[in-house]
């Protein structure tokens, strides 16, 4: 009975481990503060019905009613008796919690907030899981099994997630069933009453099992496995080859300014970086019935940062419900016009968002888990993504006079939308002194925003460049505003900032210009279009787009009656509604002569690797990688070719050494003889020996190390040489090693190198062309070295860990409370 109590304690401290990836979907944790009161009353439950003795369907029923009363606890709905006790009207607040979570889950993208009904379902899922798991582990005895309903928790985030779960709640869930398992198994063990090896050896009390930590190393290595698998292959979204592809950045535009790969943006509108592009890839192409539009949108950016302007997770509900009507907040001046576009992604672009045209009213061939946000004005998806999708959608564009935006009156202190988008880090000096200087005079919410626009100017020293440059202050904005270059990401968020310190809403836009890819009324858009601006809201108007960023900088740059190019040579005068489109960096956008010839494009926000204007040429790097591929390929053969340099140079040594004096040399002298020095002698027999060897197993030739030399001789004579010079050096050298071997006195006057060439030279005759190109290039017995002395490492090693192994065991906690509990 302890033990059961002891497992059921595990399985419900299991379950709430593998709940862990549930803290990816969930903005807080209320969810794993009411799952543990839940799961620990279901496990009361069980231990006191297996107090009582019950069966497993009592077990089972008493653990379903605690779950009940613990919901009930959690989620009241006021009918409740004695605060616990469920009724009828309990039941059907239930139900409704349920139809509640199925629409809460179709509104929120992850991460979501502690609403009641996702709460509701979130803890009902886990007290659900803690049941099962309890039957399988206590009641069944079959805590394998368990494993299945721990992985229908996971498999929930899985499923909803956008990106992917992180590794590290995996690892939590899998660590609590690991512990269920060892468990079971230590319960078993004291069960059966010794434990063993399983070649029939018991262990002492105080020593691991070797089976346990078999075990034990099994797991571990199927874990880490389960945890870099998905993490390391390709296709597998979120991966590490994921992150490594992306770089440093990944997306329009990151913190370092740096970009990621073609098919993921990060919305973030950064006040510092670098705009880099490595390539070009189409992303978007868009048919529409507008002659002119403006830039086609897919994001914004409200939440405002001393960094920058980061996006917000938008909610909604389903592009194929009725979307808002822009007619119905209409004022006065405002032109609607409705407008029919197709959209076309390639598989370049890869996002949970989908590109449209501002204040869509209609859409076709998207399904209903794409949600619309009518807040952003973004339609987005927490299931699926936008590669490869083709849609239509019907849209209204509103076009807007300056006398209309003039007539919009300041929204209240306390409406939401000023609340929210006014909102500012806090207060910069700088920023603060410019706002008031540029404003002062303006009576009304445009003139103020058109002053602080058109600040942005050529006139007051802005220019377009592919990277900002640092400043002293340690405040971007304000290094933006004194440096004056940068890129549309630094101009959109800027403005932005200026606009809400002077108390009127604004926020960053994400999308795409229209570019220079034109075929009549269908836009080709690259990586080299994506692009930020500002967004400002006015009371009867909405969203009015402002793009501060120089037009000579942007392909396919858009200016408005209301928002016109500051730097034109000329003061635009168009019609009401009317917009100006350039198609490229040529266009009458931006100003002419000279010193715009030399002046930088923008090559978009999101996507590159090394700066467009020059790319470095590629060729040095395949070179330097093919030489460094024939120097690792040429090693084994140069280690082949030193060796042998080394024991040539050894085998002409064994020749008799003799010196005389001459017989007309004076009187009583003696001759004198010189012999050879026998330890050199044997040396290089063996060295001659040894390369022989060698070139036996390069020239496949088997070799036996049990055999004598001089059998080792006559096999290879017989076998493998049909030439006279050939058979006699090979006994020769046979002869050599087998009197170095066993003989009082070396073989000496011989020379072995000849001998040795010639063998060779006969082998290499004998083998066919393969065999002679590796004896050449990757010699067999050069590999069969390294391998060989590789195991021989190995095996030290294992035996060197198993020495320390044991030496550490002298201190196992359980041999010393094994020898106390002997004294």
């Amino acid at each position: 009975m302890i033990s059961s109590r002891n497992i059921g304690v595990v399985a419900a401290a299991a379950t709430l481990l593998a709940a862990a990836p549930l803290s990816a979907i969930f903005q807080g944790w209320t969810w794993l503060i009411e799952s543990i009161i839940a799961v620990a009353v279901v496990a009361g439950a069980a231990a006191l019905t297996r107090l009582a003795r019950a069966p497993l369907w009592g077990q089972v029923l008493g653990m379903l009613a605690g779950l009940v009363l613990a919901l009930t606890w959690l989620f009241p709905s006021g009918e409740e008796l004695l605060a616990i006790l469920p009724t009828p009207g309990t039941l059907a607040y239930f139900g409704d919690l349920l139809a509640g979570s199925m629409q809460d889950m179709r509104s929120y993208g992850v991460e979501v907030p502690d609403t009641d009904p996702l709460l509701f379902i979130a803890v009902l899922g886990v007290g659900g899981v803690a049941v099962l798991v309890d039957v399988l582990a206590v009641g069944l005895r079959r805590p394998a099994l368990a494993g299945l309903p721990m992985l229908a928790i996971y498999s929930v985030p899985v499923a909803v997630y956008v990106d992917s779960v992180p590794a590290a709640p995996f690892v939590v869930g899998a660590a609590g069933y690991l512990w269920l398992l060892v468990t079971d198994n230590v319960d078993r063990v004291r069960r059966f009453g010794r434990r063993f090896t399983g070649d029939g050896r018991d262990v002492d009390v105080w020593e691991a099992s070797p089976l346990a930590s078999a075990g034990r190393r099994l797991a571990a290595v199927g874990v880490a496995l389960a945890v870099v698998l998905p993490l390391a292959v390709p296709g597998m979204t979120g991966g590490l080859l994921d992150s490594l592809s992306r770089g440093p950045g990944n997306g329009p535009g990151n913190g370092a300014g740096s970009g990621g790969t073609s098919g993921r943006i990060d919305l973030f509108a950064s006040l510092a970086g670098q705009l880099n592009q490595s390539q070009v890839a189409d992303l978007v192409k868009v048919t529409t019935s507008e002659p002119n539009p403006f830039y086609l949108r897919y994001a914004v950016a409200d939440e405002l940062r001393p960094a920058g302007f980061q996006a917000r997770n938008p909610s909604g509900r389903s592009v194929n419900r009725d979307l808002p009507n822009p007619a119905d907040r209409a004022g006065r001046g405002v032109q609607q016009t409705t407008y029919r576009a197709s959209v076309e992604v390639t598989k370049s672009l890869s996002m949970s968002l989908m590109p449209v045209y501002a204040e869509p009213t209609r859409t076709d061939d998207l399904s209903d888990n794409w949600l619309y946000d009518a807040n952003q004005q973004v339609v987005f998806s927490n299931r699926e993504n936008s590669r490869g999708r083709k849609y239509s959608f019907d849209y209204v564009r509103s076009t807007f006079t300056p006398a209309a935006l003039r007539a919009a009156q300041p929204l209240p202190t306390d409406h939401p939308v000023r609340r929210q988008m006014t909102a500012t880090p806090g207060a910069v000096p700088e920023v603060e002194e410019l706002v008031k200087g540029l404003i002062q005079g303006k009576r009304t919410d445009y003139d103020r925003v058109l002053a602080i626009y058109q600040h942005f100017s050529a006139d007051n020293g802005f220019s377009y460049r592919l990277s900002t440059e640092s400043g002293s202050s340690g405040q971007d904005i304000v290094n933006f505003l004194t440096n004056k270059v940068g890129y549309c990401q630094q101009y959109a968020a800027a403005m932005a900032w200026l606009v809400r310190s002077a108390g009127i809403p604004a926020r960053v836009a994400f999308g795409f210009t229209n570019g220079s890819k034109r075929d009549g009324d269908t836009f080709t858009l690259t990586n080299l279009n994506l692009h930020a601006w500002t967004e400002v809201y006015f009371d009867g108007a909405g969203w009015v787009p402002f793009d501060a960023t120089p037009a000579y900088g942007v392909p396919g740059s858009t200016r408005s009656a209301w928002a016109p190019d500051t730097d034109a040579p000329e003061p635009s005068s168009p019609e009401t509604g009317a917009t100006d489109t350039p198609t490229g960096p040529e266009s009458s956008a931006g100003p002419a002569g000279p010193d715009n010839a030399d002046r930088d494009t923008d090559d978009g926000v999101a996507l590159g690797g090394t700066t467009p204007n020059e790319q470095a040429p590629v060729w040095p790097w395949w070179a330097a990688g093919l030489v460094a591929l024939l120097v690792l390929l040429a090693v084994p053969a140069l280690r082949r070719m030193a060796l042998r340099r080394r024991r040539g140079g050894r085998a002409p040594s064994g020749a008799m050494a003799s010196a005389q004096v001459d017989g007309d040399s004076e009187p009583g002298t003696r001759p004198v003889v010189v012999g050879v020095d026998a330890n050199r002698a044997r040396a290089d027999a063996h060295a001659a020996w040894a390369e022989l060897l060698d070139t036996l197993v390069d020239f496949r030739v088997p070799v036996d190390p049990t055999e004598t030399p001089r059998a080792t001789a006559d096999r290879l004579v017989r076998d493998a040489l049909d030439d006279d010079d050939a058979i006699g050096s090979a006994r020769l050298l046979g002869r050599a090693e087998e009197r170095a071997r066993y003989a009082r006195d070396p073989l000496t006057g011989e020379r072995l190198l000849p001998a040795l060439r010639a063998v060779r030279g006969a082998l290499a005759t004998r083998a066919d062309r393969r065999t002679r190109l590796l004896a050449a290039v990757l010699p067999p017995s050069v590999l069969l070295r390294w391998r060989t002395a590789l195991a021989d490492r190995s095996g030290r090693m294992v035996a060197l860990t198993g020495r320390a192994r044991y030496r550490l065991l002298r201190w196992n906690p359980r041999r010393l409370l094994a020898d106390r509990a002997a004294r």
